[in-house]
């Protein structure tokens, strides 16, 4: 499949890019403006790599979602997920590719969720507990 017959995606709202490849340094997606020569789009992008990338010879890149000058750049056709939700759903779509049947569990939303509420019932039962000694009460 020739480069330009690739169908390209924001790495970071996801929109059908419609741009000439290769892409170049100053690229920008339409809808959202973001960089596109970086490395959330390049296809050698790894954050469990050494330096955040797959191709040992490139340079460290201190910031993964802004434009660079790396000559290994090659786009990808989806950048990589940018949430634990994205990651839950793509890892969901291997493992029914494979044959897999997904883990149960909550899913990344609803582990958010919960942590979010257990943080507030804290706060709550703290403040509680602070009006009940200035006031006088005992627990």
């Amino acid at each position: 499949m020739s480069a330009e017959a690739r169908s390209l995606s924001c790495w970071k709202c996801g929109s059908p890019l419609h741009i000439p490849l290769p892409i170049g340094r100053r690229d920008d997606c339409p809808a959202c403006h973001a960089d596109l020569h970086v490395c959330r789009q390049c296809d050698f992008f790894d954050p469990h790599a050494a330096k955040g990338c797959r191709e040992p010879m490139a340079d460290e890149v201190g910031d993964k979602e802004r434009g660079n000058f790396c000559d290994y750049f090659h786009a990808a056709s989806k950048g990589a997920p940018t949430s634990a939700a994205e990651a839950d759903a793509a890892k969901a779509k291997l493992e029914a590719l494979f044959g897999k049947t997904a883990r149960p569990g909550p899913s990344a939303l609803e582990r958010e969720t919960a942590g979010r509420a257990a943080k507030a019932q804290d706060e709550a039962q703290a403040a509680r507990e602070k009006l009940e000694k200035l006031f006088g009460k005992k627990s």
